[in-house]
C-alpha cells in the first residue's frame, strides 16, 4: 500500500477540463428572456420636429402613432397614407386595441388646417381617446 500512495504522489497531474457547454446554455436562455421581456417601440416611419410644450406626460405603449410632416404628408407604421386610408388603419387598431389610444405627432411647421383633419380622420376611423406628441419645453 505504501508503494501504490508514493506512486500517486509522483504522478503529473491530469490536466483539468472545464465544461463550457452549460455556460452558453445559460447566455442563449438569457439571451432569450431579455428579448421575449423586451419593449419596442412602433415608430411612425417619419422624423418630424415635434413642438415644444410646458405639461407633458409619456407616450402609452398600446397606441398608434400618426406622423404629419411640414408638407401635410401623413406617416403610419413607415407608410405614407391618405386621409381616407388614415380612418381605415384607425377603425383596424381600435378593433383590434379596444382601450387603445390615437397620438398625433405634427411638426411644429404644420398647418392648423391640416391638423385639424388628421384629427377628424382619427375620429370618423373611432377614435376617442386622441393625443398630440410634443416635446417638453427646456
Amino acid at each position: 500500500m505504501f508503494e501504490s500512495v508514493q506512486h500517486r504522489r509522483n504522478a503529473r497531474p491530469t490536466a483539468m477540463a472545464v465544461d463550457i457547454a452549460p455556460l452558453i446554455d445559460v447566455v442563449f436562455i438569457l439571451l432569450i428572456f431579455f428579448l421575449v421581456t423586451a419593449t419596442f417601440v412602433r415608430e411612425t416611419g417619419m422624423d418630424v420636429q415635434r413642438p415644444e410644450a410646458a405639461q407633458t406626460r409619456a407616450l402609452e405603449s398600446e397606441s398608434m402613432r400618426i406622423s404629419v410632416t411640414p408638407s401635410g404628408a401623413i406617416f403610419t407604421e413607415g407608410q405614407q397614407i391618405d386621409l381616407s386610408a388614415l380612418r381605415q388603419r384607425v377603425r383596424q387598431f381600435i378593433a383590434a386595441e379596444a382601450t387603445g389610444s390615437v397620438i398625433i405627432i405634427p411638426d411644429e411647421q404644420l398647418a392648423a388646417g391640416r391638423l385639424v383633419a388628421v384629427m377628424d380622420a382619427a375620429r370618423a376611423g373611432g377614435a376617442t381617446d386622441i393625443a398630440l406628441a410634443t416635446r417638453q419645453r427646456q
